[in-house]
């Protein structure tokens, strides 16, 4: 991946780019409006302070070409919606982590997540030719879960007390994967008719 470039990706439903300091104005009304979409999120962005830092944190991270945040915007309502992005980046291993997604209450189960999501694995897989994506959540959070087994993740495991949650105390995390292979042999064209 290279961190200097502005990926878009686009279909028909969503459109995907690198998240800008500016976009704290397209992303506000969620975090005054919707504070617990962040509820199970180690990096929070409820309130203007905690959006401003996660936008700071994001646009760091690339710097630092530890991750890659993309803003989501969505096509059908001509809207902005949310927020994901691709970090734990191994190049040499060929393996990502796919996370930190959330999107305001009103996308939520329109089948933006898996227009997005499509765009994310055709990227990492067919352009970037890497061979795992990996996604982890709060096992607490059973929303997410199932959107990721609804994508075709595969469930792994659990790591026990892997994390701080924001309030300081500690969280177990599920894993989830979905392979090259996989992706070739049945996913893709299942994920692109899905949605």
């Amino acid at each position: 991946m290279d961190f200097n470039q502005d990926y878009i990706l686009e279909n028909d439903r969503v459109l995907l780019r690198p998240i800008e300091s500016s976009d704290f104005e397209n992303l506000v009304e969620f975090s005054l409006n919707e504070p617990e979409i962040w509820q199970f999120s180690l990096v929070r962005a409820d309130g203007e302070e905690n959006l401003k830092k996660y936008i700071d944190l994001a646009l760091k991270s690339r710097e630092n070409e530890q991750a890659y945040t993309f803003i989501v915007f969505d096509k059908l309502n001509n809207k902005y919606a949310g927020s994901t992005r691709f970090y734990s980046i191994q190049p040499i291993q060929k393996s990502m982590l796919l996370g930190f997604t959330w999107y305001g209450k009103s996308f939520q189960g329109t089948g933006l997540n898996k227009a997005c999501k499509y765009l994310l694995l055709e990227f990492a897989f067919d352009q970037l030719k890497y061979e795992r994506i990996e996604f982890r959540a709060d096992l607490n959070n059973k929303r997410s879960i199932n959107a990721m087994k609804s994508i075709g993740c595969t469930e792994e495991g659990v790591l026990r007390s892997e994390s701080f949650r924001p309030d300081g105390s500690r969280r177990d995390s599920i894993v989830l994967s979905i392979l090259k292979s996989e992706w070739e042999s049945e996913l893709r064209s299942k994920l692109k008719s899905s949605f």
